[in-house]
């Protein structure tokens, strides 16, 4: 821990840096009071989908502030770090992502309009009639929200400790920060959530590339960087074996799969103003992998020259370190270090909220309004509410316990079980005939396959991810019991309900 413990001193901002990012952070809890001040109604509509009037601005920067948080400007860069240049691939991985909404997008959207879908699992209830089914695959998405916010306050906590010279603990960072949070959730529910999102959005947007560019060209450009690379890793220009290549494929599929279930990236689907507005963000965030993701890789790169030697746990700092390593030589910059950090930070906090807010609709919405169905409105946002405070509680004793594991890791174990619930979505509202039973024994099977991969010594069979050997077996299942099992039944489609 020394090399870490010697960065924290050398890249931190100073005072004054700390003090704009503490009130920058507490600005937000103005903007969750705006949000509750603009509520129309005491709804679940109002307070989970902010009545369902995102116009393009709105939408198009609060899918990007959920797409890119914690996970992508520790986790990515970390990663970039440990493995160089090969990891350009997950710039493709991001921009699939969008190919992956664009196959039920559109369609949810109408129906989600017509029939008004406030979580994932009103969608599969409507369409499959099987509450079993419906219970499970919230179940899957209650998992892998829960292993988001984790995901995220780590990446809070490593944060707070890089740019605080070690100042602020981990354990402080991440408690002080989860309340923030939920005052600023519970007080202003989506419309708090995307209205924060636009002011980060933007500000990722301009800071991000300014800061990888001047850091690449502070280097001597393209030949430096390889200069620099030579001297600290000659074997990162080696080429990759099949393995690696088979691997890059299966993280790409994972992330088209994985990320495009993303239960609150689905809720924004909901939220969107009309349909034309939903296609235009989303056309948009085709391409900002190149504009995010490449940066991010780019900075973890260019740190191997800059700060050798870091650890695996250490990696995760990366960003930061680079950030202030530029400030540091370039004081003229020295405005931009705290306003990446500050948008970073809220950006993250931001997902959290996200996650947080669907985790309470999909235990409001699909479990506790089914066995208590002459609940209210103001109950049912109660009983919202207190779920996102028992659930980050929860998460945030987990994330202390769990703060030495990479993002990295714990991002491709949350996907290997979301992937899980693409059959049911993507095929559920692609083809009108597949019924309940082999979507539900195909997710079952599915979901165990990953699980039990997952657990073991290598949770990459000949390199695919333990989620797509489990995606496989899921779609597998799904046809043989549609082609074989169910031959000569039809199914109901949801249009014609």
């Amino acid at each position: 821990m020394m090399i870490i413990a010697n960065n924290l001193k050398g890249y931190a901002l100073g005072t004054e840096g700390l003090i704009f990012i503490g009130l920058y952070v507490l600005a937000l809890i103005g903007i969750g009071w705006l949000g509750h001040r603009a509520k129309k109604e005491n709804t679940l509509d109002d307070h989970y989908l902010g009545g369902r009037s995102f116009g393009f601005g709105v939408l198009f920067l609060t899918l990007y502030a959920t797409q890119y948080s914690g996970n992508s400007f520790m986790g990515f860069v970390g990663k970039a770090y440990r493995g160089g240049f090969p990891i350009i691939y997950t710039v493709v991985a991001m921009m699939a992502v969008i190919g992956g909404y664009f196959i039920f997008a559109p369609r949810l959207y109408k129906l989600s309009n017509r029939r008004r879908f406030l979580t994932l699992g009103d969608f599969v209830q409507d369409r499959f009639s099987f509450r079993p089914l419906t219970v499970f695959i919230v179940l899957l998405g209650i998992f892998g929200l829960g292993n988001y916010v984790l995901t995220n306050l780590l990446a809070l906590g490593k944060l707070a400790e890089v740019v605080s010279a070690g100042r602020v603990n981990f354990n402080s960072a991440v408690i002080v920060l989860a309340i923030v949070m939920l005052i600023y959730e519970t007080l202003g529910g989506m419309r708090s959530v995307a209205w924060t999102d636009v002011t980060q959005g933007v500000i990722l947007l301009l800071s991000l590339g300014f800061i990888a560019f001047a850091l690449f060209f502070h280097l001597g450009g393209p030949a430096g960087v390889a200069e620099g690379l030579e001297k600290a890793r000659p074997d990162i220009w080696s080429p990759p074996d099949l393995k690696q290549k088979i691997t890059w494929l299966s993280s790409t599929l994972l992330f088209f799969f994985g990320i495009s279930m993303y239960p609150h990236a689905i809720q924004r689907i909901y939220a969107a103003k009309d349909e034309r507005t939903l296609k235009r963000s989303l056309q948009v965030m085709a391409f900002m992998p190149l504009v995010t993701t490449f940066f991010l890789v780019l900075l973890g790169v260019m740190a191997i020259a800059i700060i050798p030697g870091l650890g695996k746990e250490e990696s995760d700092r990366t960003t930061l370190l680079m950030v202030g390593k530029l400030v540091q030589e370039l004081p003229a910059l020295t405005i931009m270090g705290p306003l990446l950090v500050a948008a970073v930070i809220a950006a993250t906090m931001s997902t959290i909220d996200s996650a947080l807010l669907a985790i309470s609709s999909l235990v409001t919405n699909d479990i506790y309004r089914i066995y208590n169905p002459e609940a209210n409105n103001m109950e049912l946002t109660r009983v919202g509410k207190a779920t996102s405070i028992i659930i980050m509680v929860l998460v945030v004793l987990l994330t202390i316990a769990l703060q030495d594991q990479t993002i990295w890791r714990l991002l491709e174990i949350k996907l290997e079980v979301l992937a899980q619930i693409a059959p049911a979505v993507m095929l559920g509202i692609q083809f009108k005939n597949i019924r309940a039973r082999s979507i539900f024994c195909g997710v079952i099977l599915g979901t165990l396959t990953a699980v039990y991969l997952t657990m073991l010594p290598d949770p990459k069979p000949y390199g695919i991810h333990a989620g797509i050997w489990g995606l496989g077996v899921n779609i597998f299942t799904v046809l043989f019991f549609h082609f074989v099992m169910d031959r000569g039944r039809t199914g109901t489609p949801t249009e014609e309900r």
